[in-house]
């Protein structure tokens, strides 16, 4: 039994999954006549309370397209230090779009609205890039899975109006959000210009991610796609695993969460541990002692059949998902008990 607990990412369709895969009505997507893909586009921003979304292949893909739907090159985008479209997408920010970033020192990969505000640059002072578009990330992947306080967002929309500053979530874990804080959709689709929605984390389909926006903006969105090559055909088949999992693997991620907060509370008592961050949804950061060798430890584990994350400068994340089972979940605590190094 091997318990690969490295991310949300290396789950298998389930059997009910397959089924609907196999079943789906498909069509040419670059027609926009593949009718799956069509409907799960149509769920979504009904779902979010928006105009209209595009199915992408990828996260960083979508992410990557409303930047530069956004922006215009030699301009700049606000966002916290360990964002995602900055440390995770390539340098696609500066090379797909020509745009720099300006990072900063948020709590666990969240800004506030007063950190936005004073780091906008003057706009008729020509020496500094234009600061254009301001991009939050719920939950956060370095930050241990946090989620923002909604009031704090809300915040920072004002701040986007006041500043004419185009507003863009990677909402890649953003279903995990809605659970663990009984939110509504809409409310995000009401205060973002464009949201990205992956489908291939907590919610356990093949792949994909679908960028969901205002019509005006999303105007452009099909001709980027298709500059940034995700042009695709019958994509119906990973859509029906998308409606799927929108109907069957939503409501469960509580589960996640639950095995999450148990696997921290045992971490935090455990000797070997130096620190665990506060955890409040599918992912566990933590820190081990300075006497543990991080290469021992994971070593160990790997031993046992057990994979986890290392982040680097000490950090190791641990992420729980739909195959992450309750033998696995009771085996894994049991070697986290009695780990001696």
């Amino acid at each position: 039994m091997i318990i690969d607990l490295r991310s949300d990412t290396v789950t298998k369709p389930t059997q009910a999954m397959m089924q609907a895969i196999m079943n789906a009505e498909v069509g040419d997507d670059v027609y926009k006549e593949d009718p799956t893909a069509n409907k799960l586009e149509k769920k979504l921003a009904e779902m979010f309370g928006m105009d209209a979304a595009l199915f992408f292949p990828t996260g960083s893909m979508a992410n990557q397209a409303a930047i530069k739907m956004h922006t215009q090159p030699g301009e700049q985008l606000i966002a916290d230090k360990w964002a995602h479209v900055y440390n995770y997408e390539g340098g696609g920010v500066s090379f797909n779009s020509g745009v720099s970033c300006k990072l900063l020192d948020g709590d666990r990969g969240m800004i506030t609205a007063a950190q936005v505000e004073e780091n906008i640059n003057p706009p008729n002072f020509y020496h500094s890039p234009l600061t254009s578009l301001v991009c939050l990330e719920n939950t956060t992947n370095k930050g241990g899975g946090a989620c923002y306080d909604f009031s704090e967002i809300e915040k920072i929309r004002k701040i986007c109006d006041k500043n004419n500053l185009g507003f863009h979530l990677e909402g890649a874990r953003i279903w995990n959000a809605l659970v663990a804080k009984w939110e509504d959709p809409k409310k995000y689709g009401k205060t973002f210009d464009t949201i990205s929605v992956c489908l291939s984390k907590g919610l356990g389909t093949p792949m994909g991610s679908v960028l969901i926006g205002k019509k005006k903006i999303m105007q452009k969105a099909m001709r980027v796609r298709k500059v940034l090559g995700g042009g695709m055909r019958q994509i119906g088949f990973m859509a029906a695993a998308g409606i799927y999992a929108l109907d069957n693997h939503l409501e469960r991620l509580s589960e996640d969460h639950k095995k999450a907060s148990e696997i921290a509370a045992l971490l935090s008592q455990q000797d070997y541990v130096k620190g665990v961050e506060p955890t409040e949804t599918n992912i566990v950061i933590f820190y081990l002692s300075e006497h543990i060798s991080e290469e021992k430890f994971m070593h160990d584990l790997l031993q046992k059949n057990i994979k986890i994350s290392s982040m680097g400068q000490g950090k190791l994340r641990i992420v729980t998902h739909l195959d992450y089972t309750a033998e696995m979940h009771d085996k894994f605590l049991e070697v986290l008990e009695n780990y001696t190094k």
